[in-house]
Parts: structure tokens; C-alpha cells; sequence
């Protein structure tokens, strides 16, 4: 009997041990700045927060405290933080797959982007694996509005208004769009935009609604000329070490919150956009359509961008998984 009781104690108190070993605080760093533009990401910290009863703590720490856009995915990677919102664009030299989801002219509309986004991620390998080898996990993505160009010059919905014009550009492929109309890309990240504009560094932003209001830039910027381009907005990853050490449990609970998570931002983000765009109307901003017709011409001009990318992975040995993304693209894109 003693032998029993002691058995039956010794597992109870490896049992708590075991379940206190659980309990954990996520550091999330976000490059953007708190706002209701990232609502769903608040959200899905607060239920994983909530559902696991504090074993699983996410805390986010927004505008690059713990991390500017261009080094939180090495942070989360190395375990420095536990979670990051990632743009692919910041790492065009090292996210080769996901980066391709930021190419201009690809996509006819932020849902489609985000509909072929979950199903490659499905049926292809390449995006997993990608970030597999930087020792994070996907979560889920988060969609982006239609980019506008914003500035204080209303001659922003014209090819020819863009030539000679410094825009805000990222990554290896936005600056090949805009110099294929005579622009000049500038690098800049999104929290210096509004002083870049203030300051005549940068004659357009090149952001969608959401981060146009977000960040006040009509104020330097009065006219926001679009939609130009669908692509998809950042990645919200975790440390793949850290996650092996949730609970099963508790990672179950953090999948189906990834799950509704991206799911509420597809669902929204038509509405929370032309949300945006009336609000940036009401503080003083000025939207002005870019016509169809001067779309046409930019792509006109512009290289093919999808199969850019495609030489650029044959250069690096990857031709094949790069064609077999740009084909499952291409397919589902035709058939809308």
C-alpha cells in the first residue's frame, strides 16, 4: 500500500512539474504600431491567452521594440524572441518562396492573394520547409489592402505624373515596378514614411489604406492615388523550439486561433479598407482613382515579374519548385 501511495505521489508531482514546465510567455515583436490595423493578431493573442488559462501568455510588443522589420524573423529564429510578424520583402535574399508573394502585378485582389497563399502552403512544400530552415513555424498571414501612392502632389495617377518621382519601395521586386515607369525606389521602412514625406525624401508612399490611416499620412501626403497592386502583408511565425515545448494540448488551442485568425483578417479586409479609405477622406486626405487604362500601361511597361523571380530561382539552383509555384499560381489565377 505504501509503495502504491508513493508511486501514485511521485506522479502527481511530476505531473505538476510537468504542467508548470508548460507555462510560458510568448515575446512577440511587431515592427508595426498598435492599432486597429492589426486587430486580429491582438485578438488571436488575447484567446490563446485566455483558452489556455495563462499557460500560454502572448504578449506583443508593437512599433520594433523588440526588433526593427528587417531583423525580428533572425530574432525569433535564434530564440532571442518567441514570435515575429515577418514581411517577406525585408528578406528578399533569404525567404526565396515567400518572398514571391510580395511581387508586383501577380495578384488581382488581396483575397485572391491570401486564397492562393493557404492552398500552396498546403500543396507545396517549399513554403514550409523555407521557414524550417530558419528554425520558425507558420502560423498563419496576414492579407493586405490594394497599395496606393500617397504624397502631396495630386499628379500621383499617371505613369507619366511617376517619372523621376522617389517612391517607397521594399524588397528585390516593388523597385523593379516602379523603375519600369522611371521612379526612383527608396528603401524606407514604414514608421520613417511620415517623416520621409514631411521632409521631401520621398515624393509618394506606396502603402495600402489601412497604413495610410494607421500612420496619419495624409497629413504630409494629401492625395492617395490607387489601387495599384494586391500582394499579401507579413507572416506571423514562432520559434520552432519553443513551440515544441507547448503542450499538445495548448499548441491544438494556438493552431485553431492561428486558424481564426486569418480567417477573420480575409473576411475583413475589403471592409476594414474602404473603412479606412472613409476615414482618410474625413481627417482631410484626398483618394483619387488610378485609372485602369494608366494600370494597363504600367504592366505594360513592367517586366514579367512572376517569371523574374522564376529566372532568379533557376540561377540558385531552384528552377524546378519555382516553376512549379509559378504554374499552381498561374493555374488558379486563370481560372478566376
Amino acid at each position: 500500500m505504501l509503495n502504491r501511495f508513493t508511486s501514485i505521489l511521485g506522479a502527481a508531482v511530476f505531473a505538476a512539474g510537468a504542467a508548470g514546465a508548460q507555462d510560458v510567455t510568448l515575446r512577440w515583436g511587431h515592427y508595426l504600431g498598435d492599432s486597429s490595423f492589426v486587430q486580429a493578431e491582438k485578438d488571436f493573442a488575447a484567446a490563446v491567452t485566455e483558452r489556455t488559462d495563462g499557460r500560454v501568455t502572448v504578449e506583443i510588443t508593437f512599433a520594433g521594440g523588440l526588433g526593427a522589420g528587417n531583423e525580428v524573423l533572425t530574432l525569433a529564429g535564434r530564440g532571442a524572441i518567441d514570435m515575429a510578424s515577418v514581411v517577406p520583402g525585408y528578406y528578399s535574399d533569404q525567404l526565396l518562396y515567400w518572398r514571391a508573394y510580395q511581387i508586383p502585378f501577380v495578384f488581382e485582389s488581396p483575397r485572391q492573394a491570401m486564397e492562393i497563399s493557404a492552398a500552396a502552403y498546403k500543396d507545396l512544400p517549399y513554403f514550409e520547409d523555407e521557414l524550417s530552415k530558419f528554425g520558425v513555424k507558420f502560423l498563419f498571414h496576414q492579407p493586405l489592402g490594394d497599395y496606393y501612392l500617397t504624397g502631396p502632389d495630386a499628379n500621383c495617377d499617371t505613369v507619366a505624373g511617376l517619372s523621376g518621382k522617389k517612391i517607397r519601395s521594399f524588397g528585390a521586386d516593388v523597385p523593379k515596378a516602379h523603375e519600369a515607369v522611371g521612379a526612383v525606389p527608396v528603401s524606407v521602412g514604414v514608421g520613417e514614411v511620415y517623416e520621409a514625406l514631411q521632409s521631401g525624401s520621398l515624393d509618394y508612399s506606396f502603402l495600402n489604406r489601412g497604413n495610410i490611416l494607421s500612420n496619419r499620412l495624409y497629413e504630409p501626403g494629401q492625395y492617395s492615388c490607387g489601387p495599384v497592386m494586391a500582394i499579401t502583408g507579413h507572416l506571423i511565425v514562432i520559434n520552432q523550439d519553443v513551440w515544441n515545448d507547448i503542450s499538445e494540448a495548448d499548441q491544438a488551442i494556438i493552431q485553431e486561433e492561428a486558424t481564426k485568425a486569418g480567417q477573420a483578417y480575409i473576411d475583413n479586409i475589403e471592409k476594414a479598407e474602404e473603412a479606412a479609405g472613409a476615414a482618410i477622406v474625413e481627417a482631410g486626405g484626398t483618394i483619387k482613382p488610378f485609372p485602369a487604362e494608366e494600370l494597363a500601361k504600367w504592366k505594360e511597361a513592367a517586366p514579367d515579374l512572376l517569371q523574374n523571380w522564376v529566372d532568379d530561382m533557376t540561377s540558385r539552383g531552384m528552377g524546378d519548385e519555382a516553376n512549379a509555384v509559378s504554374t499552381y499560381w498561374r493555374a488558379i489565377i486563370d481560372a478566376d
